[in-house]
């Protein structure tokens, strides 16, 4: 099996600057997508430092003992950490945090993905589009225990109230999980820039109608600044294909 990847960002049409960041390794390794907040640079500095961080403690401890599901835990505990010196040493920027989905490749193990936040990672197998990830959000909890429907959280006052983020004290969580993958199969990460303008069906027809990755991704996003492009719109996709 072999991975044919590609990632785009864009500041959208409302938004000034852009305070995502995206990684993409040059070997496929790993993928990061961060979506920063705190002000115009809070937002940007901490989706930095959280990339930057983590990308740096999966290269240097890459071929240590460590498991696959320690290695994504401890470089997201260092990147949240990192954040938090930051914030001591630049009042300023005592507000921002960030949130973070990454996947790591690093066989013989399952590929695993690690987020914390409202960044998503979907599948896409088969024409149809599953959201993996699950978000810390205070709508996505209330849908959960029946408060409010999926309809009513996508115009919810409170649909951008993160329960979890990178750069907080009372962080006690992260979610890792083993991904389910196989050839043909599609990994999408994403930030709430594009969840916001596109439901799951119209982003799971531009997976379907347009076969090329740069060219898909590229299309994700134009089609969420057609809808309103009121945020920075990330996306970063994954195809796994035969390797004959």
């Amino acid at each position: 099996m072999k991975l044919n990847f590609t990632g785009s960002s864009d500041p959208g049409l409302i938004r000034s600057n852009n305070q995502d960041a995206y990684h993409i390794d040059p070997e496929g390794r790993f993928f990061i997508v961060a979506d920063g907040m705190g002000g115009h640079a809070g937002g940007e500095e901490a989706s930095r430092i959280a990339t930057q961080e983590i990308q740096m403690y999966l290269i240097a401890h890459w071929q240590s003992s460590k498991s696959s599901q320690e290695l994504l835990e401890q470089a997201l505990w260092g990147a949240n950490e990192a954040i938090l010196q930051d914030q001591q040493n630049h009042p300023e920027r005592a507000d921002m945090g960030t949130t973070i989905v990454v996947v790591i490749f690093r066989a013989p193990e399952a590929p695993w993905c690690a987020h914390v936040g409202d960044s998503r990672l979907y599948r896409f197998r088969e024409s149809q589009l599953e959201q993996v990830t699950e978000d810390h959000t205070w709508v996505a909890r209330a849908i959960k225990i029946g408060d409010i429907t999926t309809d009513e959280a996508r115009i919810h006052p409170f649909r951008h109230v993160l329960s979890r983020c990178l750069g907080r004290e009372d962080l006690h969580q992260i979610d890792l999980q083993p991904l389910d993958v196989k050839v043909g199969d599609r990994l999408l990460l994403c930030s709430d820039g594009l969840t916001e303008e596109l439901v799951n069906q119209k982003i799971a027809g531009h997976l379907q109608d347009t076969p090329w990755v740069d060219k898909a991704a590229l299309s994700l996003i134009e089609a969420a600044k057609e809808e309103g492009g009121h945020d920075n719109i990330t996306v970063v996709i994954v195809a796994l294909e035969d390797s004959q």
